[in-house]
Parts: C-alpha cells; sequence; structure tokens
C-alpha cells in the first residue's frame, strides 16, 4: 500500500515537472517565433502579396533598415494600443525580410531638458521631418498634457533618409482629446500602417528611379496646375517636363509619358515619337478632352454649345484599340454644381460624374473619381491585346449626341427621381470612361511613310512593338489639375507656385460650403497613384491601396440602450458560470469519495 503511494507521488510530482518544462519550453520559443491567424472577412492582420513579395526579396535591400519610432514611455491606453500595433506589424515584415530590417522604440521625453530639446529639434527639423502632437487626457481625476513625436525614422546605408509619420501633428499650443474622434483616427492610422510602413521602407531603398515625362509643347496642363498630382508620385519617380522638338530621341530613357488634356494639334512628327516610344515598350498615359466650352457662357446665360477640340492624336489611338467619342456621359451618380441663381444655390450636375470602381487593381476599392464634363471610351479592333474598362459611369447614366448643347436646365427637366436609362438597374447601362488597353502594338505608321525613311537608321523606325506596352485613356482631361497661388520669388526672380490649402482631388469644395452636408470624398489621387504604379509594373504598394478594411461603426443609441443588460452579462454570467462548475466538482467529488 505505501509503495503504492510513493509510486503514485512520484508519478504526481513527475508529471508536474513535465508539464511546467513543457509551459517554459513552449514560452522560450514562444518569444523567438511570431505567428497568428487572421480569421477577418477582409484579411485585415493580413499583409499584402506586394509587401511579402517586396521584403523576402533580398536585392531590395543593399543595407539593413533601422527603423526608430519615437513612441515609448508612460503613454495612455489608446497610444500604447497604437504603439502594440506598430510594433506587432513590424514584427510580421521580420517574418520576410528577417535581419533586413531592425526596429526600436524610443522615449524622446527621457533624458536632460538639453538632451531632449536636442533629440526633438532633429526630428522636427524645421518641420521636415515628424511633426509632434499635443494630446490632452484625464487620468487619476487630473488633466494631463502629453507631447508625442507619432513618427518613425528610417536610417538606410549608415543614415537617415526617411521619415514616416503615423498620426497627425498639431499646431504649436494645440492638442487633441481623448474621445471618440481621436480613436477612429487611432483606429484609421492602424488600417494604413502597412502601407506607410512599406512606403516608406521603399523610399528609403530605392536604388534608382524609372522616369516619367509630362509633356510640353501642346498647350497641356502646366506644371503649376499639376504639382498636387505630380508631388504624389516624385518620392518614387524621376519626375520631369519634356517638349518633343522634332527629336527622336526625345523620350529616350523614359518609361512613362503622361499627356494631359492638350489644347493644340500634334504635328505628324509628334505623334511619330510618341508611337515609337510605345513601339519600344513605353506606358502611354493620356488625359484629354474631345469638347470645351465656355462655361463662365453657361454660368451667365443658362446655356453653350460645345466645341470639338482637334488634336490629332484620335486615328492614332484607334489605332492601338481604343477611341473616345466627340460626346458627354452624363449620370445620377454627380456632384453637385454652384447655380447662385436657384433656390438652394446648387443643382445636381449630371456632367460632374462620380466615376465608379471596377475590380481592376487601379480602381479597385478607391473612393469615387471625379470626371467633370468626361466623354464616352470605347475599344475597337479585334487585336489579341488585352482591354480593360477602368472607370465607368453608373447603371442610371446616358450619353449625349454629338457635339451637344448643355443646359443648366438639364436636371430640372428629369424631376425629383431622375431616370437617364429605360432600365435604371441594368449593369449594361454602365459607360467606360477611363480604359487601358496591353500587350503588343503595330505602328500607327505602317505603309503611312515612304521606305527610305524607315530603313533609315537615324529615324529608329520600329514596324511594331519590341516590348510590351500600355495605352491607358481617361475621357477627361482636367480630372487631376490643382487651383494654385503665385508667389513672387525675390532670389531668382518670376514666381514661384504652390497648390492652395483645400485638396480638389480628395474633397468636394462646393459641397464644403454647403450647411449641414457631409463632404463628398474623392478617390482622384489614389487613383492616379494607382495608375501611375500599375502602367509602370511596380505592384509593390498597390494591392495596399486597393485593400479594402470596413470599419463597423458602434451603434451609440443601442449601446445605451441595452448596456444594462450588457453590465449583467460581463458581470453575472462568469460569476455564476464559477458557481455551476464549483457545485458540479463538489457533486463528483462527494459521490467518488462517498461510494469508497
Amino acid at each position: 500500500m505505501e509503495k503504492k503511494k510513493l509510486f503514485k507521488g512520484v508519478y504526481n510530482w513527475t508529471f508536474l515537472m513535465i508539464l511546467i518544462a513543457a509551459v517554459v519550453l513552449i514560452n522560450v520559443i514562444g518569444a523567438f517565433l511570431y505567428a497568428r491567424i487572421d480569421v477577418t472577412e477582409d484579411k485585415r492582420y493580413s499583409l499584402a502579396d506586394g509587401t511579402i513579395t517586396y521584403l523576402e526579396d533580398k536585392s531590395n535591400f543593399a543595407d539593413r533598415v533601422s527603423i526608430k519610432i519615437y513612441l515609448a514611455g508612460n503613454l495612455p491606453a489608446e497610444v500604447q494600443r497604437f504603439k502594440n500595433a506598430i510594433e506587432d506589424k513590424l514584427k510580421e515584415f521580420k517574418q520576410y525580410a528577417g535581419s533586413r530590417i531592425e526596429y526600436t522604440f524610443i522615449d524622446p521625453l527621457q533624458g536632460s531638458e538639453s538632451d531632449i530639446q536636442y533629440v526633438q529639434e532633429n526630428l522636427y527639423n524645421k518641420g521636415k521631418g515628424i511633426i509632434p502632437m499635443g494630446l490632452m487626457y484625464m487620468k487619476d481625476g487630473t488633466q494631463n498634457q502629453l507631447l508625442l513625436w507619432p513618427g518613425a525614422e528610417i536610417d538606410y546605408g549608415g543614415s537617415t533618409v526617411n521619415h514616416v509619420q503615423f498620426l497627425p501633428g498639431t499646431p504649436q499650443g494645440k492638442f487633441y482629446t481623448l474621445n471618440d474622434q481621436f480613436d477612429e483616427q487611432i483606429q484609421n492610422s492602424i488600417n494604413n500602417l502597412e502601407y506607410m510602413l512599406i512606403s516608406g521602407i521603399r523610399r528609403a531603398t530605392q536604388k534608382t528611379k524609372k522616369r516619367i515625362a509630362f509633356l510640353q509643347g501642346h498647350g497641356e496642363l502646366s506644371f503649376a496646375q499639376m504639382q498636387r498630382a505630380r508631388t504624389l508620385i516624385s518620392p518614387y519617380y524621376s519626375v520631369e517636363d519634356i517638349t518633343l522638338n522634332d527629336s527622336v530621341e526625345a523620350l529616350e530613357g523614359v518609361t512613362g509619358l503622361v499627356i494631359a488634356r492638350p489644347r493644340t494639334a500634334f504635328s505628324e512628327k509628334d505623334k511619330y515619337i510618341i508611337d515609337q516610344f510605345l513601339m519600344r515598350g513605353g506606358r502611354l498615359m493620356c488625359f484629354l478632352d474631345k469638347l470645351t466650352f465656355p462655361e463662365d457662357t453657361l454660368n451667365r446665360t443658362g446655356i453653350a454649345h460645345t466645341m470639338r477640340t482637334n488634336i490629332e492624336l484620335d486615328r492614332m489611338l484607334f489605332d492601338y484599340g481604343i477611341k473616345i467619342n466627340d460626346n458627354y456621359v452624363f449620370d445620377v451618380r454627380c456632384a453637385p454644381k454652384a447655380v447662385p441663381q436657384t433656390e438652394q444655390g446648387f443643382i445636381p450636375w449630371f456632367f460632374f460624374i462620380r466615376a465608379s470602381q471596377t475590380k481592376h487593381p487601379i480602381a479597385r476599392n478607391i473612393d469615387p473619381v471625379l470626371l467633370k464634363y468626361a466623354s464616352e471610351i470605347q475599344f475597337v479592333g479585334n487585336s489579341n491585346n488585352v482591354v480593360s474598362p477602368i472607370l465607368t459611369s453608373s447603371t442610371n447614366s446616358a450619353m449625349t449626341g454629338l457635339a451637344p448643347m448643355i443646359s443648366l436646365a438639364i436636371p430640372a427637366n428629369y424631376g425629383k427621381n431622375p431616370v437617364l436609362a429605360p432600365d435604371p438597374e441594368d449593369e449594361n447601362n454602365k459607360l467606360c470612361l477611363a480604359g487601358l488597353v496591353e500587350g503588343k502594338f503595330t505602328s500607327h505608321f505602317k505603309n503611312r511613310i515612304i521606305e527610305t525613311y524607315t530603313k533609315n537608321k537615324l529615324s529608329k523606325y520600329k514596324e511594331s512593338s519590341t516590348a510590351e506596352g500600355k495605352v491607358l485613356v481617361v475621357g477627361n482631361g482636367s480630372f487631376l489639375q490643382n487651383k494654385y497661388d503665385s508667389i513672387p520669388d525675390k532670389l531668382n526672380g518670376g514666381y514661384m507656385y504652390q497648390p492652395k490649402a483645400f485638396n480638389e482631388l480628395k474633397f468636394d469644395e462646393t459641397v464644403a460650403q454647403m450647411q449641414g452636408v457631409p463632404p463628398l470624398i474623392y478617390g482622384n489621387q489614389e487613383f492616379f497613384q494607382n495608375m501611375v504604379d500599375y502602367m509602370m509594373g511596380d505592384n509593390s504598394v498597390l494591392d495596399l491601396r486597393s485593400k479594402q478594411i470596413d470599419i463597423h461603426a458602434i451603434d451609440k443609441e443601442k449601446v445605451t440602450a441595452d448596456a444594462g443588460f450588457y453590465k449583467i452579462i460581463n458581470m453575472v454570467l462568469p460569476s455564476t458560470c464559477i458557481l455551476l462548475f464549483a457545485t458540479l466538482m463538489l457533486y463528483i467529488r462527494k459521490r467518488k469519495y462517498t461510494r469508497n
């Protein structure tokens, strides 16, 4: 009997020691390994394929990337949650990049006053680094103020080459407060962490930049008019203006060519240079207005006649498989237009189309793109190239005749519930507003120029594509135009230009002036970024911008009405379960030992 008890005691102690050793071993292994399973429907906690591909490619990292995040110390719970989210994301990065990425969290408020001031001055870097955020919060019944530096420095090759701003800064003396709006800002930043981090790393490690040229010389949008759009892509590409000047070598070394709202006709020599650029595998992006009219006349008289613009690109684009019609598309899904003589001062203006997204990576999951006075795009020919609609109108849309007359009375003619198509739910009603053709092309000048010229080596003529090219056409030329201010340049003479503070590529200025109406948000700048990345063949962040994360807002009325019920559930249910479990165990033990 004693041997049996001794054996049982040894067995129990051995089992306990093995269990303790297993727990310790699991914790030790867990300290070196990081893994989690994403069960969310929108995969918000999973890295995008482009991110994984970029991090796994050792050729992207000639040196180690060191990331210093200035969020540490005694932080409020909401900020601590954000810090933990950054660390979780960087741990995922290291799963694929390994030692090529290192990170550390730093408290910028630690040390002597002179040390703190020195660090913060370097971080701010005269407004070119991290912008501080003032935060006001309650703790232990007292109000506290905290200066955060919600950003990171990225060091590469032994020097700081880039900064990442995770949360918006505040003007000096201004503070955020811990409320629902701040929580929403934190959540939005958590959702964008992957994009912010991979974009910062990508900028820091970029060896060379592909060249993108904005064509000039035909009345195109100027540098000042597209300064905001250029700023979006300049960290990743070499952006420049180019005038062809009849030189066949004008586009040598250029990968992407942007033609934005030309006003005058292209010569045959200019078209030849662009054609041969495409034959070499170039990426052609055209934003064209086929019709124009004096909008000031429309605003003054309520009616205006449209005129065709003859830029001489139609036949060439037709040969590439794409065509712009001389009409306007009008759509119920539209933005308002300011008309002071009306009762409300605004009318729904069917010609300000809020273009619908498609499943193509360029437009997937972005906000509607505002296209003012857009023409219909059609695909033509029977080539083997891939054609893709990028932006479309809604199902409740239609098109005008050729070179139509525009009247401010058009919306009133359709009543309060306008129906523009026979069946406004039919998907076939959607009209293409931006289209893409990819593949190999036949030269527009095939059989159009004399043989002695084509055989001349100086002409560098190619009858068909030697590499795959891309042609994207948007039936609107000014959707990327920004308003700007001119500032006298006292040092160099002339003027400097800067976009106005209001971002027309993101928000609707007309709606912003209306009382009690939420602002319309547009995806023009995301569309342009996605378009350039796709056309230039860089997909490392393209799928990140098109990643859809659904944030489900809390129903505050329901929370208020049912708060008591859920409090009881949270307090009573766990205690009841413990009591039931204890009663069951007592009952089992009583029966067991009563029998013995």
